[in-house]
């Protein structure tokens, strides 16, 4: 299973899957071409949102579907300085955002 790590350098933020550099997605949207930020709701943790839901799904349909309800349910709450996360967790959240989304709750 994959693991996706943050981190802020001197160089700005740096996003990895299993060591690699995590690719921008910027083919599927550009919302940040400058990188991906955490933290917050903006544009640089949609760009986020979206690489590692890619990534994870492997399904960039679905990806697109699903990545804004991602961004303020995980990656809007990540801590500033440096997180991890795993596919287990990525998984258990987007099964939370499906069954909100079934129910009524937030889209």
């Amino acid at each position: 299973m994959s693991c996706y790590e943050g981190c802020r350098t001197k160089g700005g933020p740096l996003v990895t899957v299993n060591g690699d550099p995590l690719d921008l997605r910027l083919d599927l949207r550009n919302h940040s071409p400058d990188g991906f930020d955490w933290g917050s709701g903006g544009s640089g943790p949609a760009q986020l949102a979206l690489a590692l839901l890619a990534d994870h799904l492997g399904n960039d349909e679905e990806a697109l579907n699903l990545y804004q309800r991602f961004k303020w349910a995980v990656v809007a709450e990540l801590p500033r300085k440096a997180w991890t996360l795993t596919g287990r967790q990525i998984a258990e959240a987007l099964e939370r955002i499906r069954a909100e989304a079934e129910n009524g709750g937030p889209s």
